[in-house]
């Protein structure tokens, strides 16, 4: 189905054409003439449509990775072609379009071009799902630019938001680099838990308790032992999918930097030759992936969490856990990813740790909500900000005494800003690791 739309320029010879139609009404001879223009502009359009290039005139075909990343820029491509026996070139404008929700730029361009032509524009995800394509909009005017034929190109299509994999390859390569530079690095590390790899030469600096003094005698100066962090120990993610997580923080929302933040956890883990595994939960659980080991396992975890979301529901910390070792488990790293703002919520999360330990290792990673610390810290000027302050002020002192019983209970507490959770929860991690806590 096509439809004429005249252009700017046919739309400013209109605009000249009411001059004469004005004069007409002090000069009525001159009436006869601007109808006349009238007239003969309207058949110009009118040839102008019917010589504009029709929808099998012009093959578009759009080009999108069938897997997008969240909270990074994918490039969507658009493929041009005149149809054989097509004359002249193209001019007009495409139009692509897409559900709500991405951010867009450039999805709209101006057309030129004879033969073929490449277009590309960009779209930021900023939540994971599935996301739908509409179809394509063309819009080519005639040989005169007065008339445009506008018509629709079927190409909806349905792609996957899966959170951004490219910072997992970038945390991979920061800890291979890390791992190469242990030999010219000296830190004081325990080695309790920690499986031996090789001897080498003291240095100043190193601990004397991993000084070898058999190996010290034979070769007549100071030798000690290197270790390495256990392989094959079990690490598992628990992401709170409850009401507290559907909040945003930076314009993307609080459960999708948290699943950002447990697959980087998950590659590193990996990668040191650990299992992994992995449940999203709310009232119920929404996603269960047991630990195991493997490349494989980054992609299971990825196609496990891209669809999960936060629902307006109080989380069952207890049910989650009870699941997960519902078949025993030997000794464990459990990271929490939840919100630590309600008090009464978190006091469950409390209550349970206090009966993960001493068994497993529990870590509890959650948001600084900067928006609330900066209130709390705000010097109020008016009535309702200094009820504000009052306000973000109490959930501070209470997510601290939160923080504080966590603490005293055994587990480990991460809090960190949305863009550096991520990082946060490797490096406590790597320093679990490194200390032999696990």
């Amino acid at each position: 189905m096509t439809r004429p739309v005249p252009t700017s320029r046919a739309l400013a010879l209109a605009g000249l054409g009411l001059l004469p139609a004005a004069l007409a009404v002090l000069a009525p001879p001159v009436a006869l003439f601007a109808a006349a223009l009238d007239a003969a502009l309207l058949v110009l359009v009118l040839f102008d449509f019917l010589r504009a290039p029709r929808p099998e005139h012009v093959l578009v075909r759009r080009s999108v990775a069938p897997v997008l990343s969240a909270g990074v820029v994918n490039v969507v491509r658009l493929a041009l072609e005149q149809a054989p026996g097509a004359r002249g070139p193209v001019r007009g404008e495409l139009r692509d379009t897409v559900a709500p929700g991405p951010v867009i730029d450039g999805n709209r361009q101006p057309l030129r071009f004879e033969g073929r032509a490449q277009l590309q524009w960009r779209l930021t995800p900023l939540t994971r799902g599935d996301l739908a394509f509409g179809d394509l909009w063309l819009r080519l005017e005639g040989p005169l630019g007065l008339c445009a034929r506008q018509f629709r190109v079927p190409a909806a299509q349905t792609v996957k938001v899966f959170p951004d994999l490219t910072a997992l390859t970038k945390d991979a390569l920061t800890l291979a680099r890390a791992t190469e530079d242990d030999a010219r690095r000296v830190v004081r590390v325990r080695s309790e838990g920690r499986e031996f790899e090789s001897l080498r030469e003291y240095r100043v600096g190193d601990d004397r308790r991993s000084i070898d003094w058999k190996a010290s005698a034979r070769r007549g100066k100071a030798i000690v032992r290197v270790h390495q962090p256990e392989r094959n120990q079990v690490v598992l993610l628990l992401l709170d999918c409850g009401r507290h997580m559907a909040g945003e923080v930076g314009g993307r929302r609080k459960l999708d930097h948290a699943v950002d933040a447990a697959l980087r956890v998950a590659k590193v883990s990996l990668d040191q030759g650990d299992q992994v595994g992995v449940m999203a939960f709310a009232t119920g659980v929404k996603a269960w992936l047991p630990p195991r080991r493997g490349a494989e396992q980054v992609r299971a975890i990825a196609q496990a969490l891209y669809r999960v979301e936060a629902t307006l529901e109080e989380s069952d910390y207890g049910a989650a856990i009870d699941l997960a070792f519902a078949r025993g488990a030997r000794r464990s790293l459990v990271m929490v990813m939840t919100d630590l703002l309600d008090a009464d919520t978190a006091s469950s999360l409390v209550r349970r740790t206090l009966r993960l330990v001493p068994r497993h290792l529990p870590v509890v990673a959650s948001m600084l909500d900067e928006d609330v610390q900066r209130a709390a810290q705000a010097l109020p000027r008016s009535r309702p900000e200094a009820y504000e302050r009052v306000v973000a002020s109490k959930l501070e002192a209470e997510t601290r005494q939160t923080v504080a019983k966590l603490r005293d209970a055994g587990a480990h507490v991460v809090r960190a800003s949305a863009r550096e959770l991520g990082a946060a929860t490797v490096n406590s991690y790597l320093d679990i690791k490194a200390r032999g806590l696990l």
